[in-house]
């Protein structure tokens, strides 16, 4: 009894000690302004005045294209603080605020190539104006770790860092016009300007977090005193349709047309039939969202209406077919339309008249077939169908089944709605050939649709789904196909497509020119002048084609145009055009290979032919096992494998497993995270190098257009992290 007395008088006496300890630091704190653990004089920080407020920033989601390739994303940098007083107290004896001047601005101009004036007359602001700290302006903000890293090094006092987050986009201008940018504001949130970055926002943001704690006069958090931190919300990730290796061959494309024809610009895009998904999507110029070289903020898909010319007229001739009065056999007169209006504004045709229509190059065709009208591209017998065979009305009716002349609305694009002229008789004349009225590639792109399935019409659209950057099985949106309409029944759009077919296979086709060995085409081509300030005699045209492949079973639809001086030669040079539908073909696995010529007699023994079969399939999940498993899992595939860094073990693959990889293809397996001999990337893609950056992480400056022809770092130089690399394509 006694023993349990005293230890609960113990436990008293203890309490009590502990109370009075507490009691003595509340007393010294708020009578004195002392606190009692670190001595520290509160006097200064009365009423809260020490309580500091930091923002934490929520990280914006990333933007992936289809098959996980990144194209935009947040990366962590520094901005460069100076404290400049010498009034801040020392810490532990060390100078902490910026003492030499001129050593500085000469040591910090050196590893930020920036003007030393410049530096200097941030730094000498105390001298100068008494200011307490300063930043060194753009050539001190969103510096990368290597560099923060190198500049603290120096030991340089009074310079410091803080952590910021630059917005970057891996891949350069790839779809930058659908992609857009997004740029910081003052209060260092990221903000998107345009494209997907802007639609998107709400979604890509993130919620900032928040920390609040207590702190010395230097800075230092009291021990003890109470801090509260609210972690940051990241934004969710978007997964794009674009598929990189599509998009790359599309911008490629664009090079070699420029190279041809120096265009004023370029547009196209690739589309899945079955789905509406876009594969590709751009133009050119464009820009380096990294460098904001914007001179153009227009998307030339949704934004341009133009008169698209003879790819207009295959909705003249559908309507027709399906109108149930179309004989492709049946004779017409492919020679000059002359007309007058009639008492509806409707053309009427006539021997002779002021108004005349002529085919290109004032073509005649005589007595020819109507599908030889389409086959031809003859504006006078699209003018005789829909004069003669149908009304200008219904062709009208038709078109808008077609989703012409109003809004598509997909994923967010800014578009126009073209235009349409259909008062006179000139109007509607034109309009049966393409011209006068105006549309866009996006309603093309969606007509087009119908043509060449079933007659189904399908809204085009690029955004696949929004995740959970936390969960990536928590989807916040997935898209699915949207059926948009049936302008055609099904036995009509087949027609159609024998007869597109023909358009691309005749002899006398204007398409012929784009045919490829890999499988057949169909489509329609078109070549318009380009009306300025309401005249057609500027000199340039509009050369397209519009295309689905393989033409016995159509998955996917390609469209491509350019605004050029006139050659009449345009379509003959199709060079840029076959190469990316021969890209699509090997990646919708249509690609056949090429049979070797009959060998000529001879008594020699003949050899066993070499035929390369290009093999696509899965890539396999070769991280954290032997090269040797690697290789047991890849050599029958034969890719162009490239080993980074010196170890046994893979600890990270580009493409990822899953993906699709094929014959030929780089595929790069990580062996060590701080060093790599480095390949010889001449000839490589644009693609290639962001895959050797994401797989390696190791910073890489791209620059120009097209494929590798130089880089800073010779081929079989050993690199470590931190190296400069800078590769150029042309």
């Amino acid at each position: 009894m006694r023993k349990r007395v005293r230890i609960v008088r113990i436990l008293f006496i203890m309490t009590l000690a502990v109370m009075l300890l507490l009691a003595s630091n509340v007393f010294l704190v708020s009578i004195r302004k002392v606190h009692l653990r670190s001595g520290t004089d509160l006097s200064a920080y009365a009423n809260s005045a020490n309580t500091v407020h930091e923002t934490l920033k929520a990280t914006r989601g990333n933007i992936y294209d289809r098959n996980g390739t990144i194209i935009a994303q947040d990366r962590q940098t520094y901005n460069i603080v100076c404290i400049l007083s010498p009034d801040r107290p020392t810490v532990g004896g060390k100078v902490v605020h910026v003492q030499d001047v001129d050593g500085t601005a000469r040591a910090l101009s050196k590893i930020l190539d920036a003007d030393y004036d410049t530096l200097f007359g941030y730094l000498n602001q105390y001298n100068t104006s008494g200011l307490w700290q300063t930043e060194l302006g753009p050539a001190g903000r969103n510096l990368s770790k290597a560099t923060m890293e190198e500049i603290q090094e120096l030991g340089l006092p009074g310079i410091e860092f803080t952590d910021s987050i630059q917005r970057v986009y891996p891949l350069g201008s790839f779809a930058s016009n659908l992609i857009g940018f997004a740029q910081s504001d003052e209060n260092g949130t990221t903000i998107g300007k345009m494209g997907t970055e802007l639609y998107l926002d709400s979604y890509l943001s993130g919620i900032d977090g928040s920390r609040t704690y207590q702190a010395d006069s230097n800075g230092y958090i009291l021990p003890g005193m109470k801090e509260e931190t609210v972690s940051p919300v990241n934004g969710y990730d978007v997964y794009l349709t674009i598929d990189q290796d599509l998009q790359e061959a599309l911008e490629d494309a664009f090079v070699k047309t420029t190279e041809r024809f120096d265009p004023l610009r370029i547009w196209g895009s690739v589309m899945d039939l079955d789905t509406g998904k876009i594969l590709a999507w751009g133009q050119s110029p464009s820009f380096d969202p990294n460098l904001m070289d914007i001179a153009d903020y227009n998307n030339y898909g949704t934004q341009l209406p133009y008169e698209p010319g003879s790819t207009l007229k295959s909705f003249t001739w559908a309507a027709a077919v399906d109108y149930g009065v179309y004989d492709g056999d049946a004779l017409v007169y492919g020679g000059p339309y002359c007309y007058i209006s009639d008492e509806n504004n409707n053309p009427l045709r006539v021997q002779e008249s002021r108004s005349c229509i002529y085919n290109a190059g004032r073509a005649n065709y005589g007595m020819t077939t109507y599908d030889h009208g389409m086959i031809y591209s003859a504006n006078t017998i699209a003018l005789e169908i829909q004069n003669s065979l149908i009304t200008p009305q219904i062709h009208l009716d038709y078109l808008k089944k077609f989703g012409f002349f109003q809004p598509v609305n997909s994923d967010g694009l800014p578009e126009e709605s073209g235009i349409l002229n259909f008062t006179y008789a000139a109007d509607r004349a034109s309009l049966s050939y393409g011209q006068g009225s105006t549309v866009t590639m996006l309603q093309l792109m969606q007509a087009y649709s119908a043509l060449f399935t079933d007659g189904t019409m399908k809204k085009p659209y690029y955004v696949e789904s929004i995740r959970d950057p936390y969960d990536s099985n928590h989807i916040i949106y997935q898209a699915d196909t949207r059926i948009t309409g049936q302008p055609i029944t099904e036995e009509s759009a087949k027609e159609m497509q024998k007869i597109m077919w023909k358009v691309v296979n005749d002899e006398e086709g204007t398409a012929r020119w784009y045919r490829i060995p890999d499988c057949e085409l169909m489509g329609k081509t078109g070549t318009t002048q380009v009306a300025i300030n309401g005249s057609y005699a500027s000199g340039y045209t509009i050369v397209s084609l519009m295309c689905a492949l393989p033409a016995d079973d159509p998955q996917v639809m390609v469209y491509y145009a350019f605004e050029a001086a006139y050659n009449p030669s345009a379509h003959y040079y199709s060079q840029a055009q076959q190469d990316l539908l021969r890209t699509v073909a090997l990646k919708i696995g249509v690609t056949q290979a090429e049979e070797e010529p009959p060998a000529e007699e001879t008594t020699e023994e003949p050899e066993e032919p070499v035929i390369t079969e290009i093999v696509t399939n899965e890539m396999p999940n070769v991280i954290n096992h032997s090269l040797a498993y690697a290789h047991e899992k890849l050599d029958w595939l034969n890719t162009d494998l490239i080993v980074l860094g010196s170890g046994d073990t893979v600890i990270d693959q580009y493409p990822r497993s899953t993906a699709m990889v094929a014959t030929g293809q780089k595929v790069f397996l990580l062996t060590d995270t701080n060093s790599f001999i480095m390949p010889d990337m001449t000839g490589w893609t644009r693609k290639d190098v962001t895959a050797l950056w994401s797989v390696t992480e190791f910073g890489i400056r791209m620059s120009g257009e097209g494929r590798v022809t130089s880089q800073s770092v010779p081929a079989g130089t050993m690199v470590n992290r931190g190296t400069d690399i800078e590769v150029i394509f042309e």
